[in-house]
């Protein structure tokens, strides 16, 4: 089974985004939907289930389920439903060649899903989560050569 890329994931509704959102939890953190609840500080688990199944979430509870996941889908989903780029907020680090490759993969994959959908060989919504995931990667690389000449410090690692 291929591994899903999950920073140019594109759910095409809210529930794929939710279940996503699990799946991810469960192979990069191993978490289960339990202490997903627990988490976002529910008592009761079974509701997260119900959300999940119907596709429905209280809005409140969106950016605390999406931190005990460790990723935005929902909010990716949302931005993307409303015609919105969402991308991450880059540092102004210098890029490697392994991020110049990744890009170059990603806008290879668009075209040929764009070359792909006009020859009747692919559907929209495959289509329109390639193009939404070409975007993003352009537009981090775009605010990143931006934020380059003023880098922000990287409080996030420790050593």
């Amino acid at each position: 089974m291929k591994r899903r890329s999950w920073k140019n994931a594109q759910p095409s509704s809210i529930r794929q985004a939710m279940e996503w959102s699990l799946e991810f939890a469960k192979e990069r953190h191993n978490l289960g939907v339990e202490r997903i609840a627990e988490r976002m500080g529910q008592a009761n688990h079974w509701a997260l289930y119900k959300w999940i199944s119907e596709g429905r979430m209280p809005a409140v509870l969106i950016p605390a389920f999406e931190h005990a996941c460790g990723i935005a889908l929902v909010s990716r989903w949302l931005a993307s439903t409303s015609g919105k780029l969402l991308i991450d907020i880059p540092s102004g680090r210098t890029c490697s060649a392994q991020d110049v490759n990744e890009l170059q993969a990603v806008l290879n994959t668009t075209i040929g899903s764009v070359i792909a959908f006009y020859q009747g060989q692919a559907d929209a919504a495959d289509t329109l989560a390639a193009l939404q995931s070409g975007l993003t990667s352009l537009a981090w690389h775009r605010a990143n050569v931006q934020q380059h000449a003023n880098p922000q410090l990287d409080l996030g690692e420790q050593a």
